[in-house]
């Protein structure tokens, strides 16, 4: 594969830059029959990667986040010639930690996703270093890197809002996951193009839904859409940052005015 040829395919920078990260871990595991893995990735960057992958026919691969549902994943490649006996168990266990934060009874239920993350990265601990925090009333069960896991338990407890709070590590097999309940509702929109149903979505005027869209900030099935006249299709999931996740599931019809009625599934 001519490596150049493939990156110029991308439009972004960041999106070349981490496609010849990765395209550099598969040479060093082919020539050093050793495994490698990445930090973690969100959604898009993911949905980018298995685009690069498939298209090298790529299959000695895995993603993982620590658990079945994990949004933010590491992309672990091994050798093809291991492929019947990699021992993932170990693998996940020697490049995945999970930090567990109970908090006192009197600070139960006031924090959010965004409280840990940036009491975290107050720390100067990279995005990249975290995958999901499971928030839940009495806490959170925070994937993160192997390797920030001793800096983590030694500096957490000196942030004001965790003095009092239990810190340790926790083996995977004891996460309590909590599924979100997901908030369903109906919107009633003028067309399928993106633009009118960020719109809705976001409860802005199409002005502002093209801002949003031009700034960046809405994905389609996780990936980066620019296109505000992009058709969306049913099963469709939007992606507003800064607002939320939704599903199109289901096109219900549409009115006298043809306008059409949408059943939408908010994460």
């Amino acid at each position: 594969m001519d490596k150049v040829v493939e990156l110029t395919k991308l439009q972004k920078d960041e999106e070349k830059l981490l496609i010849a990260k990765i395209l550099d871990k598969i040479k060093m595991v082919e020539a050093k029959n050793r495994f490698e893995n990445t930090d973690f990735l969100d959604l898009s960057q993911k949905n980018t990667i298995q685009d690069i992958l498939q298209k090298r026919k790529q299959t000695s691969y895995k993603f993982f986040g620590g658990f079945e549902m994990a949004e933010r994943t590491m992309l672990i490649i091994y050798p093809i010639i291991y492929e019947d006996k990699v021992n993932f168990e170990k693998i996940y266990n020697q490049i995945v930690s999970v930090l567990r934060i109970t908090l006192p009874k009197e600070l139960q239920g006031t924090f959010e996703h965004k409280t840990y993350l940036g009491a975290i990265m107050k720390l100067g601990v990279k995005r990249e270093k975290l995958g999901d925090i499971i928030v839940r009333n009495d806490g959170a069960d925070i994937i993160i890197s192997k390797e920030i896991e001793k800096f983590l338990i030694n500096n957490l407890n000196d942030l004001t809002r965790f003095k009092k709070s239990k810190i340790e590590i926790i083996k995977l097999d004891e996460i309590k996951y909590v599924e979100k309940e997901k908030e369903i509702f109906k919107i009633n929109v003028p067309s399928m193009r993106l633009d009118a149903i960020v719109g809705e979505l976001a409860r802005a005027s199409r002005n502002d839904a093209n801002l949003y869209i031009n700034q960046e900030r809405v994905f389609v099935n996780f990936k980066l859409e620019l296109r505000n006249t992009k058709q969306i299709l049913e099963g469709d999931i939007i992606t507003i940052r800064g607002k939320g996740r939704y599903t199109i599931s289901r096109i219900i019809g549409e009115t006298r005015s043809q306008r059409i009625n949408l059943e939408v599934q908010k994460w």
